[in-house]
């Protein structure tokens, strides 16, 4: 959920026509890391590592608070790359390097959903679905706002903050993050995505749509991973 630094031009200060351009490389890019995490995903289940990390994960207790932790400082990380602007072979190494690290999070979650109970395919695509209408709406909110968003990063970055308080406290006490956790976390990562919508337009240069697309990417991965967690609770 950081902001670009202003290497170069904005894109909302050049014409539209680059503007447009830029976009489409965002999403474009944002749509080959979502079908590289499938892919990804698509292995780990073929060659059982999914069942295995399930079992790692699964039969240790509070070891799933530790995955979710780790599900958000991966994000926070994978996003440094992003703001490497002279160096655009990192940027493609950290959105695809990203994708992969959410597959490997996902997966024993996604093997509980299809084989323990969880809902079964029906629910992932439901999920799916949500998440990616969800998305849409974020996105015209984020494009179409013309009120300065600035003021929302420092709310973001300590919601972040205090939502991995709470996992290391549900860990250490065995607290239940129930469904009103789940709720706060599919708003944090809405608000993220209008966010960071409106500041890949207003800040970052037409040379940085990768970078953008990773900042996308680990919000929209965010939002699905509790869009599917609060769909599996039934």
């Amino acid at each position: 959920m950081s902001q670009a630094q202003p290497y170069a031009i904005p894109v909302a200060s050049l014409d539209e026509e680059t503007r447009a351009d830029f976009m489409v490389k965002v999403y474009q890019h944002l749509v080959a890391a979502i079908v590289a995490f499938v892919a990804f995903e698509t292995l780990l289940f073929a060659t059982g590592a999914a069942e295995g990390l399930f079992n790692l994960v699964y039969g240790r207790g509070g070891a799933w608070l530790l995955v979710l932790g780790g599900f958000m400082v991966v994000n926070w990380l994978a996003t440094a790359a992003a703001h490497d602007l002279a160096n655009p072979g990192r940027q493609y190494a950290g959105l695809f390097a990203l994708a992969g690290a959410e597959a490997l999070i996902f997966a024993p979650f996604l093997y509980y959903v299809f084989n323990e109970g969880g809902g079964g395919t029906t629910t992932v695509a439901s999920a799916a679905a949500i998440t990616a209408v969800a998305f849409a709406g974020l996105t015209v909110v984020g494009l179409v706002t013309r009120r300065d968003l600035s003021f929302m990063r420092p709310l973001l970055m300590w919601a972040g903050v205090m939502s991995l308080v709470l996992i290391f406290a549900a860990v250490v006490f065995g607290l239940e993050l129930g469904v009103w956790f789940t709720l706060a976390m599919i708003a944090l990562a809405g608000g993220a995505i209008i966010y960071q919508t409106q500041t890949i337009m207003r800040h970052y240069p037409p040379e940085a749509y990768v970078g953008a697309s990773i900042q996308l990417f680990a919000s929209v991965m965010l939002l699905f991973w509790y869009v599917l967690r609060l769909l599996s609770r039934r």
